[in-house]
This record gives C-alpha cells, structure tokens and sequence, in this order.
C-alpha cells in the first residue's frame, strides 16, 4: 500500500489541483484524492478488463468530485460555522471570563417601560462603542456579529486568530465597563 501511494501521490496532487474546495485548501482536496485511491486498492479486480491506472484515475477523480460537491451544497453550514455568544473558542472555559450574552442585556418583557429604557441603553452602548472601540475591534466586533467565525474574522482582517480573541476580549471588557458606568445589570 505505501508504495501505491508513492507511486500515485503525485498523480493525486495533479488531479487535486485542478479542483476547489469552498472552506478547504488543496490539502484537503489531497486526502480526497488519497482516500479515492485507497478505494481503488480496496475494490480493484484483476479479473476486469479494466487497468489498475484508469480504475484509480476514476476512483480519484470521483472522490474528489464528491467532496467538492458536498462542500457546496451548505448541509451541514448552520452547525460549522455558528458563533456562540455563550462561549468563546479561545477561553480555555475556566478562566472567569463573562461571555457576551452575560454582558450584553437583553430584554425581560414586553412592557414599553422596558423597551424604552433597553433602547435608550443601546443607544447609550452604541454611542460609547462608536467612541472607545479602536478601529479594529469595531471591525472584529461587526464581523463577530455576523456569525462569523474566529478563523474568517481573522483571515478577512489579515491578523491572527488571536489577535481576533484579544480584541473581542477588550471589546467585551469596555462592554463592561460601560455597563458598570450605567449601574446595568449584566
């Protein structure tokens, strides 16, 4: 088997090449391939008329053509790529840290007394983060917002996934620092 896959790594990596993988790299499309081949072994015949070469191509190709096209039909995107304000990825869980729905108030009825008072408190927040927030963790902040994850925040800004951690943790600080200054609960 190890030399098989010597012998066909490079034909995979032609094959992969010729392909994209939304959320993947050419790697993944690699051990596509490589799984294909794997199948190839697994299921050749040598009583077909067929060659062990076109049945891997096949095997392959198929393999690869299957990945793509399941990466593309979004089936599984609602549970990849959710962004949890009850956890951050990068909090290790006991540091003590509040999470931003801790922080961040939300409303406790339908009473307008309530909804008044929770606008005026979000106009009071959006002002004050508008004004203390640095360029870039306004920007983290709005991409964190809209569902993104740590890793397409971070490549969407160019930077680290932790350098998207250590602004989100600073925005959430000034969050509640903000809402210690307004006596909010939190």
């Amino acid at each position: 088997m190890d030399r098989i896959v010597k012998r066909y790594h490079g034909f995979v990596r032609l094959k992969a090449s010729s392909y994209f993988l939304i959320g993947g790299d050419a790697d993944d499309l690699i051990q596509e391939g490589l799984v294909g081949l794997y199948k190839a072994v697994r299921d050749y015949r040598w009583d077909r008329e067929s060659s062990f070469r076109n049945f891997a191509e096949l095997c392959i190709t198929r393999q690869i053509i299957t990945a793509v096209k399941t990466s593309t039909r979004n089936k599984h995107t609602p549970l990849n790529e959710y962004v949890s304000f009850s956890q951050t990825p990068a909090a290790g869980g006991g540091d003590g840290d509040p999470t931003l729905d801790e922080l961040l108030p939300g409303p406790t009825a339908h009473d307008p007394v309530n909804q008044v008072i929770s606008t005026e408190e979000l106009h009071s927040l959006v002002n004050c983060l508008s004004s203390v927030l640095s360029e870039l963790e306004s920007s983290v902040l709005s991409l964190y917002l809209d569902g993104n994850s740590y890793e397409v925040i971070a490549e969407r800004l160019e930077c680290d996934t932790k350098t998207v951690d250590n602004a989100l943790q600073r925005v959430k600080r000034k969050v509640g620092a903000h809402l210690d200054t307004r006596a909010v609960p939190a």
